[in-house]
């Protein structure tokens, strides 16, 4: 009877040791702060090279958001080595001992490494603005919903050619997409080309250029220099007496270069996208040479990520909108997405009335 009760009380113990196992990483949380932490614990917020205001926007948010929340913010930029220098800053976040780890990946399929020792020590993964892949050891995503992002420039695309040139029947145009290392690239570009390959296949769009393909339109580091010696190209190559009526751009840093390349070979601003509301792009859209941009309030996105690090700091599981859309490959990762917001001279009074920083460019 002893042996029975013993081996009972074993069964017990291991049953109750894997339960807690797994409670550790119930609904996608995959790390022991579930049971919470200390207030005033460390936060590691590893951030891409500042190659837009976003991004520099962020870095002040998380700054001054952590420290009002009582934790120990530590927020770093990768440097010029990029991928190195961010997995370097994740490694020296978890060895000094940050509960929650959030990423703005600058290359989202080379962080797994850096994941799974995070989760080895203890530590949530939050993925910031731009998915990691590949790797079971990121436990949430918050971003805004970039597919609709994609779908909202690829109209905007189609409704400012249709405005500024209404009698023509077909437009011609050209592809541009972000960096092949952002895993939101592709997400932007494929939700653009939703609205605008039925438009390419029924002949209403024309990509003079034949260059139609993420590999050909992509845009290496998001860099302005790149983008604008792409554009340099296409017109020396394809618009001699072609009119271009039309540039699909991913974002309002490379929509800024383009506008730059066209009008410095002499030919009409044409309709050209953007996304993120920066300043100088948002006068440009007033002045009605940028068509539009996509308002993606950082202060929210910010927000949003320090709201789910002051619920798992009090053992509670943060909330998620969205538990089914991205799969990076080893997981379905549960995301927080907030709703993108086109912007065009018409709205944009609209769009910016809260932010004391945009609201006055549109005066």
């Amino acid at each position: 009877m002893r042996k029975i009760a013993l081996a009972t009380v074993a069964v017990a113990a291991a049953a109750a040791l894997a339960l807690s196992g797994c409670s550790s990483r119930d609904g996608g949380s995959g790390s022991s702060t579930a049971s919470g932490f200390a207030k005033d614990a460390s936060i590691g917020v590893a951030l891409p090279t500042k190659t837009s205001e976003n991004w520099v926007l962020a870095g002040g948010l998380f700054e001054n958001g952590l420290k009002e929340a009582g934790f120990k913010g530590d927020v770093q930029y990768a440097g010029g080595s990029g991928v190195s220098d961010q997995q370097s800053q994740i490694q020296s976040m978890i060895t000094n001992g940050a509960k929650v780890v959030i990423i703005g990946a600058v290359d989202g399929g080379q962080l797994a490494a850096q994941a799974k020792a995070a989760h080895d020590a203890g530590a949530t993964v939050i993925a910031y603005d731009r998915l990691i892949l590949n790797t079971p050891d990121v436990d949430y995503y918050v971003a805004y919903d970039n597919e609709k992002v994609g779908e909202l420039q690829g109209q905007a695309l189609l409704d400012g050619m249709k405005a500024k040139f209404p009698d023509k029947k077909s437009y011609n145009i050209e592809l541009f997409s972000g960096s092949p290392d952002d895993a939101n690239s592709k997400v932007f570009f494929d939700g653009a080309m939703k609205i605008l390959k039925p438009k390419i296949d029924d002949g209403t769009l024309k990509v003079v250029s034949g260059e139609t393909d993420i590999k050909q339109t992509a845009t290496q580091g998001w860099l302005p220099a790149n983008a604008q010696t792409r554009m340099d190209t296409l017109l020396a190559k394809s618009y001699g007496s072609t009119e271009l009526d039309g540039v699909l751009s991913p974002n309002d840093t490379l929509a800024r270069a383009i506008i730059t390349s066209v009008k410095g070979a002499g030919k009409p601003v044409p309709i050209v996208t953007g996304q993120d509301s920066e300043a100088q792009s948002v006068k440009s859209i007033m002045a009605g040479e940028q068509y539009s941009t996509i308002n993606k309030d950082t202060r929210n996105l910010v927000k949003q990520a320090i709201t789910m690090v002051k619920d798992l700091q009090q053992g509670k599981k943060p909330e998620v909108n969205d538990d089914k859309s991205y799969n990076n490959g080893k997981k379905v990762v549960p995301a927080y997405l907030l709703k993108p917001v086109i912007v065009t001279k018409e709205n944009a009074a609209e769009a910016y009335a809260n932010d004391p920083t945009l609201e006055p460019l549109t005066k």
